[in-house]
């Protein structure tokens, strides 16, 4: 076996045991940082803090019975959630935490992710369409209409970063970065603007408030995992979770620098710019309130679309004109 493959391997065992466990944590500090902004405790019984609340919340799934409806097309039910979970793991893949530490640092890395993102809707239609459930069909048709709108936003201030370094690698886009400015600094009126869509894009695409149309408890129940029990349901919850996370190390990459840091770059300023955006995410969550699918479509098409496509313009004259 090549170097090359055994390295590969090593850092993508590490990297998803990284981002399972930081997964499993994810789940108990969201739990407890919303409990801290509605003045309430959040987990406290099991472990210290309630630290191993997310374990007995999986030790209590894996009791679920397992249900599948009568009439639900069983083989894509079935699929379906393990899927989820595998497409968002997958992003982790050529994401840079450190010059050392990715699994493949492919050329077109930057490409890739954006694939993958796009592709995570499937198992979420998949779901809806599968489980013979009028809600949660609705809700696998808002999915598939929200990630349509907001890929090209996404995709558009994605490539502000890949004009100014030059490169769909992530590692050339992090060290064209540290030779010069973070890109969410300079040049901040392309910089600051792109970040901004690329953080209310990804919003959309984990599905978080405003952005959570699909899954909307207030109408569609639980949306796509209505019909979901035990383990089945645990995968959708956890794919949404490592979306998050992995979206938060892309945009730490893309916009922060990565690794790049004062004093000691490393992987520890990845980790502390990933968690800054995770956290941000997650403020947004538990402090505004969910958009209508007419407020979210319009915000998409009428300001996001034409801004992203004016900042890429101008990223491009930057380049030739700085």
């Amino acid at each position: 076996m090549s170097e090359g493959l055994v390295h590969g391997a090593v850092y993508s065992v590490l990297i998803i045991t990284v981002v399972l466990t930081a997964t499993a944590m994810a789940l108990w500090f969201e739990r407890k940082f919303a409990a801290r902004l509605q003045t309430r405790l959040g987990p406290t019984m099991v472990g210290p803090s309630g630290l191993l609340q997310p374990v007995a919340d999986l030790l209590k799934l894996l009791q679920k019975e397992d249900i599948v409806p009568e009439k639900a097309d069983s083989v894509i039910f079935n699929m379906v959630p393990p899927l989820a979970a595998l497409t968002a793991l997958g992003a982790a893949a050529v994401v840079p935490f450190s010059p050392t530490v990715v699994a493949s640092d492919l050329d077109v890395g930057v490409l890739y992710v954006l694939a993958i993102g796009a592709v995570t809707v499937l198992p979420v239609f998949g779901a809806g369409w599968s489980s013979n459930n009028k809600l949660a069909l609705l809700g696998g048709m808002r999915a598939v209409a929200q990630s349509i709108s907001y890929e090209v936003p996404l995709l558009l201030s994605a490539m502000v970063p890949v004009i100014l370094s030059g490169s769909l690698r992530f590692g050339a886009i992090v060290q064209a970065q540290a030779d010069h400015h973070w890109f969410v600094i300079w040049p901040f009126f392309i910089g600051i603007p792109a970040f901004a869509i690329f953080l209310l894009a990804m919003l959309a695409e984990a599905n978080r408030i405003p952005f959570d149309i699909p899954e909307a408890e207030s109408e569609l129940v639980a949306g796509v995992t209505t019909e979901y029990t035990g383990m089945k349901f645990a995968l959708f919850y956890m794919a949404e979770y490592i979306h998050t996370i992995v979206a938060s190390a892309v945009g730490a990459a893309l916009f922060l620098g990565g690794w790049d840091g004062p004093f000691w770059p490393g992987l520890h300023w990845m980790v502390l710019k990933t968690l800054l955006l995770f956290v941000t995410v997650y403020w947004i969550r538990w402090s505004l309130l969910r958009f209508r699918s007419d407020q979210l479509m319009g915000l998409c098409w009428k300001y996001l679309v034409p801004a992203s496509v004016l900042l890429v313009g101008a990223s491009a004259v930057w380049v030739v004109f700085p």
